[in-house]
């Protein structure tokens, strides 16, 4: 996130919201989440990056170094939240990530 050749990414993940994709590449575990509200995909992300589990339980403990992180849908900041909450169930149950994901809820 922070090196200089990802700047273009940087400014594009700033200007939008939505759901991504964490798979933990040690098992392939997923975990689907969301940004949100004021919340850009680049600020959610940031706080992964910063210490590794962006303060979700299921994250923590693990190694950061073997997670990949994956755009699912992307929206306007202006989107509804229950637009965006519909989207985020939709791909947690299509990827069955509270049974056998990194997803309590």
């Amino acid at each position: 996130m922070r090196e200089h050749r990802y700047a273009a990414w940087r400014t594009a993940l700033s200007s939008v919201v939505g759901i991504y994709l964490i798979t933990d590449t040690s098992d392939g575990r997923h975990y689907v989440g969301k940004a949100d509200g004021a919340e850009s995909i680049r600020q959610r992300w940031s706080a992964y990056a910063t210490n590794g589990h962006g303060g979700n339980v299921e994250l923590r403990g693990l190694a950061a170094s073997t997670f990949r992180f994956s755009l699912l849908r992307v929206f306007d900041p202006a989107t509804p939240t229950r637009e965006i909450d519909a989207a985020e169930s939709h791909f947690k149950l299509a990827l069955d990530t509270r049974r056998h994901g990194l997803k309590r809820n």
